[in-house]
C-alpha cells in the first residue's frame, strides 16, 4: 500500500535526522509528484540533495518550486527555505561538520545576501575552515551592511566572536580597520564581552605560539573595549613576549591606573615589574617598582589578618599566587621571601576555596587507593622543548614501570611540532592535552584517580598553581621547575641536602623532602657542532673568555659590576653576555658599569641565542670561564656548563634561587668556584682568568665527574625519587 504525502514527509523528516539523505531523497521525490503544490516536500528534497553533494540538483529543485509564483509569495517562501537550511546549518556545527555548515549558509547568502548573522555566522566558519580572506568582507558588504544596521537586528555575540576569529586570523590591513570601525557602532552602549578576545589570543600565543598575531588581536580589541583591565594585562604581557618592551611597561602602567581594588593594583603592579624587568636596564626603577608593589601585598595581608578577604574574580586570583615572582630576582633572603610568599599563597588559596567549591567538595572525598603501581600525575606547561622538558625526561625514562605510571596533564598544549613534547607523550601511561582551565585540569586529576600529582611549574604558572590549590590529588609535591609556591594544599616541597639551607624548613608551608644527594639528574646533553668561533666576534685566540649567558631577569647591575671587575683584573680578557635577546638599555647598561669599572667597552660581546639547544651548548666551550648571575643563579644552563666541562664561577646564597648552582657544582663533584661572597666571586674569577693550570684541573675533575658524580646518574635519582613517593603514600596511608 503506497504512503500518503503526509506520511512520506513525516519519515522523510526521521531519515533527516538520521542524516540517511539519500532514502530522505527518494521519499521526498515521491512526495513532490503526488503533491506538487506542498513547497516544503521541495525544500527538504532540495536539502537532501545539497547534503548528497548534488548542488545543482538542489538549486534547481528550489528554482522549479518558486518559478510559478507571485512576488509576495516567492518572498515568503525564501523564508521558510532560509529558515529550514539554517537549522541546519546550526545541527551541522553543533556535530562538527563545518564544511557542511559552511555550503548551507553560503546557500543561504545567495537567497538573503543581507542577513548579517548569516554573514558573521559564515565568517567565522571560514576561518575555522581556514578559507578566510580579508576581501570576503568587502565582497559580502559586512561594513556596509552593519553600518545601515540597527544594533537589535545583529546578535553582539556573532559580532564578537567573528571579530575575534578574524583579527587572530588574518595580518592587520585597511580592510580589517574598516570592519573593527564598522563593528565599533554596535557597541557604543554595550561594550563587547571580552573573554573571547582574550581567549583567543591566549591560544594563538601559547597553543599556536603566534604572542605576534596575539598582540595585534588585543590592540584591535582594545579599540572597542579601551578600558577592560584583563585585557590590558594580558595585553602587556604578550608586549613582553614579543620584545615590545616600551609597549608592555605603557600599557601594565594603564592597567595600574585603572584598577579599581586593591587586588587589582597588587595584579597590575606584578606586570609592571615583570615588564621592567624584561627590559632590565632602569633598577632604580625596578627597586622602586618593588618597594612600592611590597607595600601594595602588605596591605592585603595586613586585610587578611582581620578576617577580610578581597573579592576577587578567578582569574585575578590566579594572578595573586604569582605576585611575590620576583623576590628572588631583587633579594637573597629567605625569611622575608618565603613570609610574603606564604602569606599571599594562604590568600590566594583561600578565595580559590571559596570561588571552586563545588569542585572542590567533589575532591575532598579522595578516589586514589593504594595499589601495587602508585599513579604519579606530572601536570605542567613544560614538557617540551622547555629547561624543565630537558630536565626531566630522564626521570621518565627511568621510572619503574612495575611499580609507577605516569600520568601526564600538558597545560596550553601547543599544536606546533616538538618532538620532546611527543616523546614525553610517549612514553607516558596516559597523556591529556590541556588548555588552560584550571578546574577541567583538576577534574582529568581527580577523575584519573592519582596518588601523587607534582607540580613541575610553580609560580612561573598561574593555571597550575589554580589545579594545585584545588587539592584534585590526596598527596601534592611541588619539584624542579622553581621554588615552592606555598600554597597550602601542597604537601611537599622536594629539594636536597645544598639546594636550601639547613633552617629552611622553618620557612616553608610545604614540608621539604630531601633526596639523598640531587634533586635533579640527568645521564647528559645532546651537542652538536658549534656554529660560534672566536674568529667571527673578533677575539685573539690567546684571550680569557668570560661568558654569563641567562635571561635579563638576573642580570643584577650589582653581579655585572663583580664581572667586570674580574675583568679589569685579567690582561687581554673579554666577556660575552648571551641572551635569547638583548635590548639596547640592557647593552647600555653594561657600558655603563664598564666604564665605571675601567674596563673599555671594546671587551665586552654581546650574543643572542640560537635555536638548537644543542647548539647552543656547543657554543659554550668558547668560553674559558663561566660568570654565573646572583641573587638568582643559573639552573639548566649551570648544568650545560658543567656536562661541557668550563670552570664555573657561582655566589652563593641562602635562597632555592641562589643556590641551585651550588648543589649542581657540588653533585658534578666540585668546590672550586662556589663562592660565599662578593670577594670570593672576584677571587675565583680572577684565578681561573690568570691561571690555566687550576681550569685544566677542574675540566678534569669534571669530565672524571662524568662517571660517577650524582648528578649525571639519572637513574640512581629516579630510584631515589620513587623512594620518596612509596615513602609519601605510605606516610598518607597510615593517617588514613
Amino acid at each position: 500500500m503506497p504512503f500518503a504525502p503526509s506520511q512520506l514527509q513525516a519519515k522523510a523528516q526521521r531519515l533527516i535526522a538520521q542524516q540517511d539523505w539519500q532514502q530522505a531523497a527518494r521519499l521526498l521525490e515521491q512526495a513532490t509528484e503526488l503533491e506538487p503544490e506542498v513547497k516544503l516536500h521541495f525544500w527538504h528534497l532540495g536539502l537532501s540533495f545539497l547534503m548528497l553533494g548534488r548542488e545543482d540538483e538542489a538549486q534547481l529543485t528550489w528554482f522549479i518550486a518558486m518559478s510559478e509564483g507571485k512576488e509576495s509569495d516567492i518572498a515568503q517562501w525564501t523564508r521558510e527555505l532560509f529558515s529550514l537550511l539554517d537549522i541546519e546549518a546550526e545541527r551541522q556545527q553543533q556535530a562538527e561538520s563545518h564544511s557542511q555548515a559552511w555550503t548551507l549558509r553560503q546557500h543561504m547568502r545567495e537567497l538573503d545576501p543581507a542577513n548579517l548573522n548569516n554573514l558573521l555566522l559564515l565568517t567565522i566558519l571560514s576561518v575555522k575552515l581556514s578559507l578566510f580572506q580579508s576581501e570576503q568582507l568587502v565582497a559580502w558588504n559586512v561594513d556596509k551592511l552593519l553600518k545601515q544596521s540597527r544594533s537589535a537586528t545583529v546578535s553582539l555575540s556573532l559580532l564578537t566572536r567573528a571579530l575575534a576569529d578574524v583579527l587572530s586570523y588574518c595580518p592587520i590591513d585597511a580592510i580589517l580597520d574598516d570592519f573593527v570601525d564598522a563593528c565599533a557602532s554596535h557597541f557604543q552602549i554595550d561594550s563587547p564581552p571580552v573573554q573571547p578576545f582574550i581567549a583567543r589570543a591566549n591560544c594563538l600565543a601559547y597553543r599556536d605560539r603566534r604572542p605576534d598575531t596575539a598582540v595585534q588581536l588585543l590592540v584591535q580589541a582594545r579599540r572597542l573595549i579601551p578600558d577592560s583591565l584583563p585585557l590590558l594585562q594580558q595585553l602587556s604581557c604578550f608586549h613582553q613576549d614579543v620584545g615590545q618592551h616600551d609597549d608592555a611597561i605603557a600599557v601594565a602602567q594603564s592597567c595600574l591606573d585603572i584598577s579599581p581594588t586593591l587586588v587589582d593594583r597588587i595584579a597590575s603592579s606584578h606586570i609592571l615589574l615583570k615588564a621592567l624587568m624584561g627590559v632590565g636596564s632602569d633598577w632604580g626603577e625596578i627597586e622602586r617598582r618593588f618597594q612600592q608593589h611590597l607595600a601594595l601585598i602588605d596591605q592585603l595581608t595586613a586585610q587578611a589578618a582581620t578576617g577580610s578577604l578581597p573579592q576577587a574574580s578567578p582569574a585575578i586570583t590566579r594572578w595573586l599566587f604569582t605576585v611575590p615572582f620576583f623576590q628572588p630576582y631583587l633579594r637573597d633572603d629567605l625569611a622575608k621571601n618565603r613570609k610574603v610568599q606564604n602569606q599571599v599563597a594562604a590568600i590566594a588559596h583561600t578565595c580559590t576555596q571559596r570561588q571552586r567549591q563545588q569542585h572542590i567538595s567533589r575532591y575532598q572525598v579522595s578516589a586514589a587507593r593504594g595499589a601495587s603501581r602508585l599513579k604519579i600525575g606530572y601536570v605542567s606547561a613544560c614538557l617540551r622543548r622547555h629547561s624543565v622538558g630537558w630536565l626531566a625526561r630522564w626521570l621518565y625514562q627511568y621510572h619503574n614501570r612495575e611499580q609507577v605510571q605516569i600520568y601526564s596533564y600538558l597545560v596550553n598544549y601547543q599544536t606546533r611540532d616538538d618532538p620532546l613534547r611527543d616523546w614525553y607523550i610517549e612514553r607516558s601511561d596516559v597523556a591529556h592535552k590541556l588548555d588552560a582551565h584550571g578546574p577541567h585540569i583538576a577534574d582529568r586529576v581527580y577523575d584519573d584517580d592519582i596518588n601523587i600529582l607534582v607540580d613541575l611549574d610553580s609560580l612561573t604558572l598561574y593555571t597550575t598553581c589554580d589545579v594545585m590549590a584545588m587539592k584534585p590529588a590526596p598527596i601534592q609535591a611541588s619539584w624542579l621547575g622553581w621554588d615552592a609556591s606555598g600554597i597550602p594544599a601542597i604537601d611537599y616541597y622536594i629539594v636536597d641536602p645544598y639546594v636550601l639551607p639547613e633552617d629552611a624548613e622553618n620557612h616553608y608551608s610545604e614540608t621539604l623532602w630531601r633526596l639523598p644527594q640531587t634533586y635533579v639528574a640527568v645521564d647528559g646533553f645532546e651537542v652538536n657542532a658549534p656554529s660560534l668561533r672566536r674568529c667571527d666576534l673578533n677575539i685573539p685566540t690567546d684571550a680569557i673568555v668570560y661568558l654569563s649567558a641567562q635571561r635579563g631577569y638576573k642580570r643584577h647591575p650589582h653581579t655585572i659590576r663583580l664581572q667586570l671587575q674580574i675583568l679589569r683584573e685579567v690582561p687581554q680578557s673579554y666577556f660575552l653576555i648571551k641572551a635569547m635577546t638583548l635590548d639596547d638599555s640592557l647593552k647600555a647598561l653594561f657600558v655603563q658599569i664598564a666604564e665605571e669599572e675601567g674596563v673599555s667597552p671594546d671587551r665586552l660581546r654581546f650574543l643572542t641565542g640560537v635555536p638548537e639547544e644543542a647548539t647552543h651548548r656547543a657554543n659554550l666551550a668558547i668560553a674559558d670561564v663561566v660568570l654565573d648571575t646572583y641573587p638568582y643563579n643559573g639552573a639548566t644552563t649551570t648544568m650545560e656548563v658543567l656536562w661541557m666541562g668550563i670552570p664555573l664561577v657561582a655566589r652563593v646564597g641562602k635562597t632555592f634561587s641562589s643556590r641551585n648552582s651550588y648543589t649542581m657544582m657540588r653533585n658534578a663533584g666540585i668546590s672550586e668556584g662556589i663562592a660565599w661572597s662578593d670577594d670570593e666571586y672576584v677571587d675565583w674569577g680572577v684565578r681561573f682568568g690568570r691561571d690555566p693550570g687550576l681550569r685544566q684541573q677542574v675540566a678534569w675533575k669534571l669530565l672524571q665527574g662524568r662517571r660517577s658524580a650524582p648528578l649525571w646518574n639519572a637513574r640512581q635519582f629516579a630510584q631515589e625519587m620513587e623512594q620518596a613517593y612509596r615513602q609519601m603514600w605510605e606516610r598518607y596511608a597510615s593517617a588514613t
